[in-house]
């Protein structure tokens, strides 16, 4: 039933096609001009989240890539380095989603757009989006701050959208951080256990957490 409402629903819709396009096609290493460099980190991010980061060696990330681990270096100072360059480039990811659905100037048609766009990369990008979200605690204090800083960035755009929408009495009214922090923590835990055989596909969960998360504030499917 709660699938047919997420498929079906004329607003949900209309998020899930203004939100594709912030997240479809999206690769974060693109911009990485040296081929190499790209190499290593995408091979970083399947030997972090298969192994984690601290049982994750050296060897472990350039087996397969034909690379030394002197190579890695050329690039990379430390095995910290490129943990911090993996979560950096997925922060910028999640903050230019959160800035481009939270430009809406409708609150409701914001969140709607927001939190289909967020869930929907957190499951295509759930490889990354676990290393990002669940490894930061292997970071340097001075990297950990850094993504702090960007990450208050994107809670404060969230929080505005919400505060705004209850002003106008297009949410109910409550904690504006509490609700912030819910929504977050409800689409980032999709990074944590999407895979192959979730039974939802990407647009499929970021449509059915655009419902829960009108629901929460008090918003009515069709509205």
């Amino acid at each position: 039933m709660v699938r047919a409402e997420t498929m079906m629903g004329a607003a949900v819709n209309r998020a899930a096609e203004q939100g594709a396009p912030l997240v479809v096609g999206r690769d974060p290493w693109a911009s990485v001009s040296s081929e190499t460099a790209r190499t290593i980190l995408k091979a970083a991010v399947q030997a972090f989240s298969e192994r984690g980061f601290h049982g994750t060696n050296l060897k472990a990330i350039t087996a397969g890539t034909g690379l030394s681990t002197a190579a890695l270096y050329v690039h990379f100072s430390s095995k910290e380095d490129l943990l911090f360059e993996i979560s950096k480039r997925g922060y910028l990811e999640t903050v230019e989603i959160v800035e481009a659905a939270t430009a809406f100037d409708d609150p409701v048609e914001a969140l709607r757009v927001l939190v289909y766009a967020f869930t929907r990369w957190q499951a295509e990008q759930h490889t990354t989006g676990r290393i990002v979200f669940y490894e930061s605690e292997a970071l340097t204090d001075e990297h950990a701050n850094e993504l702090l800083e960007l990450r208050r960035g994107g809670e404060l755009k969230i929080r505005a959208v919400i505060e705004k929408g209850i002003e106008q009495g297009a949410f109910l009214p409550g904690d504006v951080r509490g609700v912030s922090a819910a929504l977050l923590s409800l689409s980032i835990d999709v990074a944590r256990w999407y895979g192959p055989h979730a039974p939802y596909s990407p647009d499929e969960l970021g449509r059915l957490y655009c419902v829960l998360a009108c629901r929460m504030l008090g918003v009515r499917d069709d509205d």
